[in-house]
């Protein structure tokens, strides 16, 4: 679903991401850990040319993404949808009409001004991505109302609504409390799995990570550490991702 190869950035004179490589696959949570600043939301943001890389491949289901600018960026880059620790939601609008705004791409700009004028299957598509988040009760709720796990859950439906084939998270339970950090994250597993979307998710919680992730990824000093099985990836292993960390403190 995605593959990035030989990934490279730079801000000013320091290297964030080194020669990195790393595949998402279908119906696959991965989940990448690793300290702060190790580079593991720079990778997400580069894998959509959300910043722009300085060297490497990116291959998003099937093309490559460096090349390519305008409306052939815009299009191919619907494949795949970012969830962000800060939930991205319209708080006036209610649940459905800021998961039909996933179809906004897919509109004449004279339909996207208004939920009134989405066409009448983007508006039942939201409302079935909100029953698969386990939502279909607060379709009509104000989104400033939710709480933050449900707000979470209003992206990831937005993202089915959007039809992406690919989830990008970065540290979307950053903020929730445990109870709702293990809902989001059981449910981003099972959406890659029921799905058979690739889900990428950069996390701090290493215990959540083994809890649910198909593949670990440890990042390092820009780098990969390690790319295993959750049972195949050891404490020491974890711990030395944040060791460097610890010793600035």
């Amino acid at each position: 679903m995605l593959d990035i190869v030989g990934l490279r950035k730079k801000f000013g004179q320091r290297e964030v991401l080194k020669d990195l490589h790393i595949s998402v696959r279908p119906g696959e949570l991965t989940v990448v850990l690793g300290a702060n600043g190790s580079g593991k939301s720079t990778l997400l943001r580069c894998a959509l040319r959300l910043i722009e890389p300085d060297g490497g491949d990116v291959s998003l289901c099937g093309t490559d993404l460096l090349p390519l600018g305008g409306e052939q960026l815009r299009l191919t880059r619907r494949q795949a949808a970012m969830v962000f620790q800060s939930v991205l939601l319209v708080r006036r609008k209610t649940a459905a009409e800021n998961v039909a705004f996933g179809g906004l791409g897919e509109l004449p700009l004279h339909r996207s001004l208004s939920t009134h004028t989405f066409p009448r299957e983007l508006r039942e598509r939201a409302h079935d991505a909100l029953h698969r988040v386990g939502l279909g009760g607060y379709a009509h709720q104000r989104a400033g109302t939710l709480s933050g796990g449900q707000a979470q859950r209003v992206a990831v439906a937005r993202a089915l609504c959007q039809r992406a084939r690919v989830i990008l998270a970065d540290e979307p339970v950053a903020s929730l409390d445990p109870r709702a950090a293990d809902s989001v994250l059981s449910l981003l597993s099972d959406v890659a799995k029921n799905e058979n979307l690739g889900v990428l998710v950069v996390l701090h919680q290493p215990e959540l990570a083994r809890r649910y992730a198909d593949r670990l990824v440890g990042f390092l000093d820009g780098r990969v550490s390690f790319d295993r099985a959750p049972d195949l990836v050891s404490d020491g292993d974890v711990e030395a991702l944040y060791a460097a960390d610890d010793d600035e403190r």
